[in-house]
């Protein structure tokens, strides 16, 4: 048993490695106790997300039985059922080590089925609601992790961390989200801007951003900016242990912002990412930096 729990945690540790590239390095700043359970829910959510995106040549009907499938398992394995599963004995390890909330895992699931079904969304608050069980309950899922010695107060900033590091991905990945069918622009701000799908498709097929398409992207970075801000003072009422590690992430993934305004709010010119070399200097500045250090805001200057 426990050298199926010890590969389980490390199949998502591999899975963190591959696809999480910019939180795998700030995790590597935690202790190591705490890192094999930040990639059990890294695992757990990559893996879902796999279902939904990676089979694409299967109908969503097939699809979502097999996400069904999956969290079927791992709510039984919640009851307390044998799990006959590569990694989903560490998520649920890791449940149990730290009593984290079951519904948070629920929410989850939910908005990676509606994934399966829903095309866009026709305001923010739609998104938002999609990005309550996709995005904010990951920073919920990780609070009793991570740590803090007020919990409730580090709750809210959790949440909206998880806002702004998705709204970062949403706006990074424009090009690849279309080319599965997605558009998680909300359609009310693409009609501020004069903007339709068919536009954003024609940028695409070009290679370049319109400049009402590069407006509406500036609206959304700052939108996302708004969400880091919210997040900001939650950073310092982590344990000490833990804020270079999500010190590290705040700024990298905020540093996604920078470089989407570096290349004129065009994000499909080159999908937008921070240079090796910025990156290690982020981690290594935060490692030196002592806790309870406001975070500097990141993205372009207001």
């Amino acid at each position: 048993m426990e050298l199926d729990l010890a590969a389980a945690y490390e199949r998502c540790r591999e899975l963190h490695r591959q696809h999480g590239r910019t939180y795998y390095l700030a995790t590597r700043l935690l202790p190591a106790w705490k890192r094999r359970h930040v990639h059990a829910l890294y695992g757990f959510t990559r893996y879902a997300d796999e279902i939904v995106d990676r089979t694409e040549d299967l109908p969503p009907a097939e699809r979502a039985t097999r996400l069904d499938d999956w969290g079927g398992r791992f709510v039984a394995g919640l009851h307390g059922e044998p799990v006959d599963d590569p990694l989903l004995p560490a998520v649920l390890h890791t449940i149990a080590v730290f009593d984290l909330d079951r519904e948070d895992f629920a929410s989850f699931l939910k908005s990676m089925a509606m994934d399966l079904t829903v095309a866009s969304y026709r305001t923010y608050g739609h998104l938002l609601d999609y990005m309550e069980g996709s995005a904010a309950v990951i920073g919920t899922m990780m609070l009793p992790i991570l740590g803090s010695p007020d919990l409730p107060a580090a709750r809210e900033p959790a949440r909206q961390l998880g806002f702004a590091f998705q709204l970062t991905n949403f706006i990074r990945d424009v090009a690849e989200d279309l080319d599965r069918g997605r558009t998680y622009l909300p359609e009310d701000d693409l009609a501020e801007f004069g903007v339709t799908r068919d536009d954003l498709l024609a940028c695409r097929a070009a290679g370049r951003a319109t400049e009402p398409v590069r407006e509406l992207i500036r609206h959304e970075v700052t939108r996302a900016q708004e969400h880091y801000a919210a997040a900001a003072a939650g950073v310092v009422l982590l344990e000490p242990a833990s804020q270079s590690c999500i010190r590290t992430a705040y700024a990298l993934y905020g540093g996604i912002l920078d470089e989407v305004a570096a290349q004129d709010y065009d994000v499909f010119v080159r999908r937008a990412t921070v240079p090796q070399r910025r990156r290690l200097a982020v981690a290594a500045r935060a490692l030196l930096t002592p806790s309870g250090t406001p975070v500097a805001l990141p993205g372009p200057a207001r």
